[in-house]
């Protein structure tokens, strides 16, 4: 019998269905490709299916596509198949193992990945987070420089600018501004940044952050000629988590600034009690429809679109924004009224801090 004919004997076939059931009886080896029990069993079952139509020269049927866990399950019916053989008694003869053995090896041809594959099988394993991770700070190192020589050619530093121009660079910003802070929520996200940066409350200026948030976002109002306006309260200086309630404020502005065509976007903090200050960033934007709501804070959300309003499909910035603020002990609250604006707000336990202070923190391009 030649080894293009050769057909599986019926001891290689039953060394296969053990080896099947052995793979299948061990989702826990395969616990990285986050396989269920049923989806390793279906797997397994539909490769040796596959194997033994193609050592008996039949046409197979139905193939499981390739993935992660169909390789790592092909591998592992190889090995126990092999192992299964060996413990046979009496040994199989070469020959009769020769038409599985090549069926496998066609099997595993068809099982290579394409660039898409092996990138979506990256992304899937134990380190694809971390590749996100990567990715995201590959974004955003360039566009921290895009935005720093924006700025620089915005403010006239580097010689006079023409109206056209300043418009221009104004879009520039705006454009550069949004990616990396897509690119900043990612990082959040992926991270767990839920959890506070700054564990130990320290002392802020209330006036530093707020100046430091309306510094960043000025091109953006500028370029679409609306008025960022600070309400401060009367003991600016505080103990808390400024790093947290710096990257919430600024995502807040910036998402006001985005759906705001006209008026202005303000940022407030008024104090209730002694200890308690409540922020607050309105807008005179469209409002948020009521289909909207539902899907306001979810992270990765499917895309809206409808006349009065369309949000990112991302929806990072405000699940971000809802994490810190429930890390800091409080809830984000949103108020709207459509064709009249919204507001965000929420209240933080901030004991006073009687004290000059160093430079205004900033988050910007911060990990």
């Amino acid at each position: 019998m030649t080894r293009s004919a050769a057909t599986a004997t019926a001891g290689a076939l039953q060394a296969l269905a053990a080896a099947s059931q052995q793979v299948s009886a061990e989702p826990e080896r395969l616990r990285e490709d986050t396989a269920s029990p049923e989806e390793v069993f279906r797997v397994a079952a539909g490769l040796t299916e596959e194997i033994r139509a193609r050592s008996e020269g039949q046409v197979p049927g139905p193939e499981i596509p390739p993935s992660a866990l169909a390789r790592r399950v092909l591998t592992m019916l190889r090995s126990r198949f092999l192992e299964q053989v060996s413990r046979a008694a009496p040994a199989p003869r070469e020959g009769d193992l020769l038409p599985i053995l090549l069926a496998m090896e066609k099997v595993s041809e068809r099982m290579v990945p394409t660039w898409d594959q092996r990138f979506a099988d990256r992304l899937s394993g134990p380190d694809g987070l971390e590749l996100v991770v990567e990715v995201a700070h590959d974004l955003r190192s360039p566009l921290t420089s895009i935005l720093f020589l924006a700025e620089t050619l915005l403010r006239a530093r580097s010689g006079p600018v023409t109206p056209l121009q300043e418009r221009q660079l104004g879009l520039i910003y705006g454009a550069a501004f949004g990616l990396s802070s897509v690119a900043s929520d990612v990082v959040e996200l992926v991270r767990g940044r839920d959890r506070l940066a700054d564990l130990e409350p320290m002392p802020f200026s209330i006036a530093d952050i707020f100046e430091s948030v309306r510094d960043i976002v000025r091109p953006i109002a500028e370029e679409k000629g609306l008025e960022v306006r600070l309400g401060l309260p009367s003991r600016p200086y505080r103990v808390g988590h400024p790093v947290a309630l710096n990257r919430v404020l600024l995502n807040l502005v910036t998402n006001a600034l985005k759906f705001t065509d006209e008026g202005m976007v303000e940022l407030t903090a008024i104090e209730p009690g002694s200890d308690l200050v409540e922020f607050a960033v309105r807008d005179t934007g469209r409002g948020i429809p009521p289909q909207a709501m539902t899907l306001l804070f979810e992270p990765f959300r499917r895309r809206q679109q409808d006349r009065e309003y369309a949000f990112s499909g991302s929806g990072l910035g405000l699940s971000i924004c809802r994490k810190f603020v429930e890390a800091m002990g409080s809830e984000l609250q949103v108020e709207t009224e459509l064709g009249r604006g919204t507001r965000f707000s929420f209240g933080l336990e901030l004991p006073g801090a009687e004290l000059t202070l160093g430079p205004p923190v900033s988050t910007a391009g911060a990990s």
